[in-house]
């Protein structure tokens, strides 16, 4: 699928002891980088420095060194890794965001469509917005209520109906660590247990790098408050939960635990299921890597057909990549390799977990005949993404998914497959274990729980 790009990962470290909590922010940031590639960011705060932050442009492993991570001082540490689907890659967007005058640190995954009522308090209120994004303006408002009530709690409560969207944010506010997540829990947030201390982070994944033991998520609704090793909690607004069906299908790792479900569980589920309603005869199955290898493992164990790795991933050609002047390859053309031994001559089943714009498809396909191989059956684990996601993943708009403009016959002869089948929204939610009433589904079927912009653009 690879056209769909997330936005950002968040994690929150408190402890008791003199451990370096800041390059722990900096593991887990490690294990969350699929989730953000344009910068990173990590701040913490020292009763006698305040709060300190390094962020900048790059992936993780380029932002940091050992002399910026030792300046990073303090018990109290929060990070994020970022991807700009709002407000484009201007530094001045990177996150964590600071007020180094209310020792006040903020950082937010997700998106707000709506951003009247933010506006309008910010204009009441005589704060300059010019040129903030989302995440800018939240950060200004939860800093002005600080100044007003001096309180956490209060500050983050009167805020609340401005912020329209989905957000799952982290933030320091002077020796407390805290986390709040929107009433419908779009974006994931799990806390973690520390021997020492807690942690928040958007995937489960970045606390087992760390070691914490997972307690359970953040509660749609709900404000977590962390002080040194105690932890309390408060609900903020009534929260029913529709958690994006999309950590499941392709945002989250798949050795994470979303809504207390496995991510690999639900993509092999997701392939066994379509292998029993969309069977093809064919020699091997060929996942596309990464995510839709586990739907393929899962379509090859059912259908009784050996899964082949027939495809390589080109793992070090990132954003950064410079191409050289006389080279005119997409990026899409530099991602894959063909193990021309395992295709060479056969029938192949080629299962991906999403079908988006459809051009590394096609790609694919042709790459795959190119070294032989005779017939290519593509199967989908997952419905046709018909409407654009305005919660923080940057999908295409209305014009540019395939599915939105054409039958299934149609995208078959656009990809030059031989055959193709989705798997359908019913059996998907089977798949993912949850009931339908915990997901949100809008990429497939168009049901925004929270309002959006009803425009043809994304």
């Amino acid at each position: 699928m690879r056209s769909i790009n997330e936005k950002c990962a968040v994690i929150g470290i408190s402890t008791t002891t003199e451990i370096d909590v800041a390059r722990l922010v900096y593991l887990g940031l490690w294990s969350l980088q699929h989730r953000g590639q344009d910068s990173s960011g990590i701040a913490t705060f020292d009763k006698d420095s305040g709060i300190i932050v390094h962020k900048k442009e790059g992936l993780v492993s380029q932002v940091y060194s050992h002399s910026s991570l030792d300046k990073l001082k303090g018990q109290v540490s929060i990070g994020h890794n970022r991807y700009s689907t709002s407000g484009g890659n201007d530094s001045a967007y990177n996150q964590p965001l600071v007020d180094d005058s209310l020792d006040f640190a903020f950082a937010h995954n997700g998106n707000l469509p709506t951003l009247d009522k933010l506006k309008s308090y910010l204009k009441e209120a005589h704060i300059n917005s010019r040129n903030k994004n989302d995440t800018g303006m939240m950060f200004l408002a939860l800093s002005n209520e600080l100044r007003l009530n001096k309180s956490l709690q209060k500050a983050v409560k009167s805020c609340w109906d401005l912020f329209s969207g989905a957000f799952s944010c982290v933030g320091i506010y002077e020796e407390s660590l805290f986390a709040f997540r929107d009433s419908f829990g779009i974006r994931p947030l799990a806390i973690g247990k520390l021997k020492s201390g807690y942690v928040v982070a958007s995937e489960t994944v970045a606390l087992d790098i760390i070691g914490a033991d997972f307690i359970r998520d953040v509660r749609p609704g709900e404000l977590v408050i962390i002080n040194k090793n105690k932890l309390k909690s408060i609900q903020i607004a009534d929260g029913k939960e529709k958690i994006d069906a999309f950590e499941f299908v392709y945002l989250a790792r798949p050795d994470s635990r979303i809504a207390g479900r496995s991510v690999y569980t639900t993509r092999y589920e997701a392939g066994k299921v379509l292998a029993k309603l969309k069977p093809v005869k064919a020699d091997i199955v060929v996942g596309i890597p990464d995510s839709g290898l586990a739907a393929a493992t899962g379509f090859a164990h059912q259908a009784g057909i050996n899964r082949e790795q027939g495809l390589l991933k080109n793992r070090y050609i990132g954003r950064t990549f410079i191409e050289p002047e006389k080279i005119r390859k997409s990026s899409v053309e530099l991602k894959f390799n063909v193990i021309v031994e395992r295709v060479a001559k056969k029938d192949i089943i080629l299962v991906d977990d999403s079908l988006v714009r459809g051009n590394t498809l096609k790609y694919v396909i042709q790459l795959l005949k190119s070294y032989g191989a005779k017939k290519i059956h593509v199967r989908i684990a997952s419905p046709p993404i018909k409407f654009p996601d305005y919660y923080g993943i940057d999908t295409p708009k209305n014009n540019d998914l395939i599915a939105a403009q054409h039958s299934t016959a149609e995208i078959q002869e656009i990809i030059g497959a031989d055959s193709l089948e989705f798997l359908d929204l019913t059996d998907f939610i089977k798949s993912t274990g949850l009931p339908k009433s915990r997901l949100n589904l809008s990429s497939f079927n168009g049901e925004y729980p929270i309002e959006v912009p009803r425009v043809n653009s994304f």
